[in-house]
């Protein structure tokens, strides 16, 4: 029997994407709002006994708890297994706590996830370029968490627009290892910048630890919120002689305009992303190339 496959209303445009590629059913859900602004949800498909997927990203509180809902409601009426598949992981930047009483949200975030009933055959939640790789060891109690590197997509993207002469790069050092490792499976060299702190968020650059001159520089970050700290990378690989300069990502967000603020900066000749956010779905930009997490899901799940 097929695995019934389901989706929150934002991944609705990803979910007919995994529908194309692998051999799954469908399921239906009736979702309306009542007039005071609480959601309605019912699930059509006879679940009892089925294996289930999941499929929602935590791009906002709201899809948040609709994922938690849908998913908590599968497991009660029979779900025989239940994978969730986070393509996105919201609040991923507050993996710790920095200052005293700060909430580490990527932590209460995958302590709700983790309070998801267990199915029969167990909850697994598969999830996608961590910001930090430590974030998958806050899920809890029975629930399996899966991580997932899109590694293959960067390499494809980045030997595309690299051409025989290109630098890996990142927008600082504390993307630096990542980089490294991405550089290495091409045979190419990395690049990282080097700041130093002079008083509060203020830093300037001290070094680059690589020659990028003449080269096409590729700018790799796993998410992009509003393009900020990319145009200061840009800029600076810029004015140590960078050539073509392209910026691959796995998370765009692009929030307060961020590709326009990219595009205008006149620095970046291209932009490459997957549609791991749902602010993916609808770009329509020559500038942009949006490569779709889909396979890869089908392959992993």
């Amino acid at each position: 029997m097929k695995k019934l496959l389901f989706a929150i209303k934002d991944y609705e445009y990803l979910a007919e994407k995994v529908m194309a590629c692998g051999t799954f059913e469908k399921g239906q859900i009736e979702v309306s709002t009542f007039t005071d602004g609480e959601r309605y949800q019912r699930i059509l498909s006879k679940i009892e006994n089925r294996d289930i997927i999941l499929i929602g990203g935590t791009v906002t509180d709201q899809a948040t708890l609709e994922l938690y809902d849908l998913a908590s409601s599968l497991v009660s009426y029979g779900a025989n297994s239940l994978t969730l598949v986070i393509p996105y992981f919201g609040y991923s930047t507050m993996e710790r706590a920095v200052l005293s009483g700060e909430i580490v949200t990527a932590k209460t975030r995958a302590r709700l996830i983790s309070a998801i009933p267990k199915s029969n055959r167990g909850n697994k939640v598969v999830l996608f370029d961590l910001h930090s790789e430590g974030i998958q060891y806050y899920f809890e109690h029975d629930l399996y968490p899966v991580h997932v590197y899109c590694k293959d997509l960067v390499i494809k993207a980045a030997l595309k627009y690299g051409g025989d002469n290109f630098v890996m790069a990142s927008t600082d050092a504390g993307r630096a290892k990542w980089v490294e490792s991405l550089a290495n499976d091409m045979g190419v060299n990395a690049a990282f910048i080097l700041k130093r702190r002079l008083k509060g968020d203020h830093t300037e650059v001290s070094a680059i630890n690589a020659d990028v001159a003449g080269k096409t520089v590729i700018i790799y970050d796993d998410m992009i919120r509003s393009g900020g700290s990319i145009i200061n990378a840009a800029q600076t690989y810029k004015n140590a002689g960078a050539g073509d300069i392209y910026v691959i990502t796995t998370h765009g967000l692009f929030i307060n305009n961020g590709i326009e603020r990219l595009k205008s900066s006149g620095l970046i000749k291209k932009l490459i992303s997957t549609d791991s956010h749902a602010n993916m779905q609808a770009i329509d930009d020559d500038f942009v190339e949006v490569n779709s997490l889909a396979e890869l899901i089908c392959s992993v799940i």
